[in-house]
C-alpha cells in the first residue's frame, strides 16, 4: 500500500466550496487552501473547440490539481487508463487490472498549446522511473501520455526526444493510443480541492511563475485585437456627485439592487455597457441574454483586461465577484451556470453599476473601436 492508499482511509473529507460538476476551471477551494490560485476561475473557453490529452504520472490526486492550474485548462478529471477490464474500481486496479491513474485534461488550444502542457507535466513527473512517482510504487503509477488519434503524435514525440537529450537514463514514460479512460469514484475527484493539506507528490512551487508568463502572452495578444484605453477613478467626493444613492452604494460599498426593478434587466437596445464611475467598456448587447433572474445578463465581457475576478465570501457560499479595473466598482457576480454553447458562464450584473451607449451614439461619445463588438 502506498502513502496515498493510507492516506485515502486517514484524511477527513473537507466540504470544497462552489463543486459544480467538478469543472475545473469552475471550482472554489476552501479558503484555508495552500494550493496556488487557479488562474482559469472567469476565464472564457471555446467549449465547442476543446482539445483532450490523457496523462498518467503516479498519484493521481495531485497532478490533477496541478495540470488543472494551468492557464487554459477547462477541466481535468482522474480516472483509469489502459488496463484490462472495463470500468474498474480502484482496488481492481490496486489489484492489477493494468490501468495507469490517469488524468484526463481538456484544455483550450487558442490558450494553451499541447507541447506547453506536456512541458509543464514534466517539471513534476520523473520521466526515467518505472511504476513510481514520489512515494508510490505499482503499476498504477506508472508514468504515460495517451493520445486519441495520431495528430498529436509529433508533438508528443517531440517533446520525449526533448527529455532524452535532458537524461542520461532511459525514458520509462508510455505513449500509446487511449485504450479505454474511466471516471475514478466520486472520493478521488477534484481530492485536493477537498482536501486541500491531503497526501500530494506534486510540488506546485513553479506553478504561478509559469501561469503568469502564459497570461502575458494571451493578454498581448489580445492587445493586438481591441484597443486598450486606460481610464481614470474620479475622487470619492466626485463620485458621490456624480451618482445617485444607490449607484453609490452598489459601485462603492457592494449593495445589491432589487431584481426586475432596475434599469436595464430588460433591455434589448444595441450597444455597449460602461462602468458608470469610469466609463470603461465592460459588456456588449450582442453577449447579453434572458436568464430569468431579473438583473442584466451576459456570457462573456467585451474584454477582460477591463474586468477583475475577486473571491467573496460575504454569504453563506463563496461567490465570485466582478468589478471593474479601472474604477474598482462592484459590478456583481460571475456563475457558473450560463449559456454552455458560450462558455457556461452568468455575468450577473447590477444595472445601477452600468450606463447604456446606444450603438447610434458609440462614436460620439468615444467608443467607435468597438462597433465590431456589437454588430
Amino acid at each position: 500500500m502506498s502513502e496515498r492508499d493510507e492516506a485515502t482511509m486517514d484524511d477527513e473529507m473537507i466540504p470544497a466550496t462552489n463543486l459544480d460538476g467538478s469543472v475545473s476551471s469552475r471550482l472554489l477551494p476552501p479558503d484555508n487552501s495552500p494550493l496556488p490560485d487557479n488562474p482559469n476561475l472567469g476565464v472564457e473557453f471555446d467549449v465547442d473547440n476543446l482539445r483532450e490529452i490523457h496523462l498518467a504520472g503516479g498519484c493521481f490526486w495531485g497532478v490533477e490539481a496541478y495540470m488543472a492550474r494551468i492557464y487554459g485548462v477547462y477541466d481535468v478529471t482522474s480516472g483509469y487508463a489502459n488496463g484490462s477490464i472495463s470500468d474498474p474500481t480502484y482496488q481492481e486496479v490496486l489489484g492489477g487490472s493494468g490501468h495507469a491513474e490517469t488524468v484526463h485534461v481538456r484544455y483550450d488550444p487558442n490558450l494553451v498549446d499541447l507541447e506547453t502542457l506536456l512541458d509543464y507535466f514534466f517539471e513534476v513527473v520523473d520521466p526515467t522511473t518505472v511504476n513510481r512517482q514520489g512515494n508510490d510504487r505499482g503499476e498504477s503509477y506508472r508514468s504515460g501520455i495517451y493520445y486519441i488519434g495520431d495528430t498529436d503524435l509529433p508533438v508528443i514525440d517531440g517533446v520525449i526526444e526533448e527529455l532524452a537529450a535532458m537524461y542520461d537514463r532511459d525514458i520509462a514514460v508510455e505513449v500509446l493510443p487511449l485504450d479505454g479512460y474511466y471516471l475514478a469514484e466520486d472520493y478521488h475527484q477534484d481530492y485536493l480541492e477537498k482536501n486541500p493539506f491531503g497526501y500530494c507528490h506534486i510540488e506546485f512551487d513553479t506553478i504561478e511563475e509559469q501561469n503568469d508568463e502564459i497570461k502575458m502572452e494571451d493578454s498581448a495578444s489580445m492587445s493586438e485585437s481591441v484597443e486598450h484605453i486606460e481610464y481614470t477613478k474620479p475622487s470619492d467626493d466626485e463620485i458621490k456627485n456624480q451618482l445617485s444613492d444607490l449607484q453609490y452604494q452598489v459601485t462603492q460599498h457592494e449593495a445589491t439592487e432589487r431584481s426586475f426593478d432596475n434599469e436595464y434587466w430588460d433591455n434589448k437596445e444595441e450597444g455597449i455597457y460602461v462602468d458608470i464611475v469610469t466609463g470603461e467598456p465592460l459588456f456588449s448587447s450582442k453577449t447579453k441574454y434572458k436568464s430569468g433572474t431579473g438583473w442584466p445578463s451576459f456570457y462573456e465581457p467585451i474584454d477582460e483586461a477591463y474586468v477583475q475576478f475577486y473571491e467573496d465570501n460575504s454569504l453563506w457560499a463563496t461567490r465570485i465577484e466582478v468589478k471593474s479595473t479601472y474604477g474598482d466598482s462592484h459590478l456583481g457576480h460571475v456563475f457558473d451556470d450560463g449559456p454552455a454553447e458560450h462558455g457556461g458562464l452568468r455575468y450577473c450584473i447590477n444595472s445601477a453599476a452600468l450606463r447604456f451607449v446606444p450603438y447610434d451614439e458609440m462614436a460620439s461619445e468615444g467608443y467607435e473601436h468597438l462597433l465590431d463588438v456589437v454588430k
